[in-house]
């Protein structure tokens, strides 16, 4: 029988290597670290999103992106929301272009559509991120075009540079708002280096940035733009229940870590190219892209998902490694992925263990969920 969700969570606790993300504090951890940060530096909370902490965060962030103004904001959700709701307000056009694989597409339950009253033109190709061609097949045109930088779904593709310069052009051409989803815009500038995040973001009108991901905050997001757009971001903000009494433990959390987090981001990429090298080369398996342009990449496998997961959970009872989040089936029957998002858990693992450790858990993995099928398939 397949293990719950909370006893899954306890394996993986459990787990002397834990190989994706950015591994788990004891409960109240992080609240203790952001009550002595604050101590330590005289922060006080805020009252509804007003406060020096608060105010001197979002001046950071626009400071290092290149934009007039930022507003922390809860969720990633509710901001690109309002990014959009106002773009296609002041267009009076309700249509939004975004890749087939976007977020507010795939897992917000097309609030985008319920709330807001937009719709939605899917863009491009599935599995490779869009480009200016796909402008040109528009039916309708859009108000705005969103474009996440990596994208997530695809394995944490980009366009290169000179494809996403010539996109933002020619939406910039046809007065089409350009809005970046940057869930993981931290992660997305070792593949623009020596381009700064400043640079990244001048090809948008307004972007979003998260907290939780690879900053590995508690919570919080930050959209940033124009001063009369984000002053308007403000009113929708309260609109959507989102101008807390206090955001101040989400900000603590996101400002304290900020710097040393961002310092991180080229030896999560390396590490990344490292694990991806070691795989590679497994029966069964196959990663995606090949090399990872992010510190993210796909791993494709011939074995179901549900074999799987029961050898990933085999595997961390009797080796203490974990090896993978979940496994989806989008591949087909008899195929499943799985997303490695490689942070701070295998930074503590030196690269010359992958072929040596880690490399022969994931054959050992594919093998099991294998032999699973087989021994299902005589029965």
């Amino acid at each position: 029988m397949p293990l719950r969700a909370d006893e899954q969570d306890a394996l993986r606790r459990r787990c002397a290597i834990v190989v994706p993300g950015h591994g788990e504090d004891p409960p109240g951890a992080e609240l203790e670290r952001v009550a002595a940060w604050c101590s330590r530096h005289g922060w006080h909370a805020d009252r509804y999103g007003d406060g020096a902490l608060i105010g001197a965060f979002e001046s950071r962030v626009a400071t290092l992106l290149g934009k007039p103004a930022a507003v922390f904001m809860p969720s990633g959700t509710m901001a690109q929301q309002i990014a959009l709701r106002i773009a296609c307000d002041r267009a009076r056009n309700p249509v939004i272009a975004m890749h087939p694989t976007s977020h507010l597409e795939l897992h917000e339950e097309h609030a985008y559509a319920r709330l807001h009253s937009l719709r939605a033109t899917l863009l491009g190709d599935r599995e490779r991120p869009t480009s200016a061609r796909d402008l040109d097949d528009l039916a309708e045109a859009p108000a705005a075009l969103l474009v996440e930088l990596p994208a997530r779904e695809i394995g944490g593709r980009l366009p290169d540079w000179p494809e996403l310069v010539a996109l933002m052009t020619v939406a910039a051409e046809r007065g089409i708002w350009r809005h970046m989803d940057g869930a993981r815009l931290w992660e997305a500038r070792e593949y623009y280096a020596p381009s700064s995040y400043a640079d990244i973001a001048s090809q948008f009108d307004s972007v979003y940035v998260s907290f939780y991901k690879g900053i590995g905050a508690l919570a919080g997001a930050m959209l940033l733009g124009p001063e009369d757009f984000i002053a308007e971001a403000r009113v929708w903000r309260r609109r959507h229940g989102g101008t807390l009494f206090q955001l101040h433990p989400f900000v603590a959390s996101a400002a304290m870590r900020f710097d040393g987090q961002l310092a991180k981001m080229a030896a999560y990429r390396a590490r990344a190219h490292a694990l991806a090298g070691s795989l590679a080369g497994i029966d069964g398996l196959s990663v995606e892209p090949k090399p990872p342009q992010v510190n993210l990449f796909h791993l494709h496998i011939a074995a179901p998902a549900e074999a799987l997961t029961a050898a990933r959970d085999r595997i961390a009872g009797e080796d203490g490694a974990w090896l993978a989040p979940r496994f989806s089936t989008e591949r087909g029957l008899g195929h499943a992925s799985a997303e490695i998002y490689v942070g701070d858990s295998l930074l503590g693992v030196p690269s010359d263990e992958d072929r040596r450790l880690i490399a022969p858990l994931y054959a050992k993995m594919v093998e099991l969920a294998r032999d699973a099928v087989t021994a299902g398939a005589a029965r």
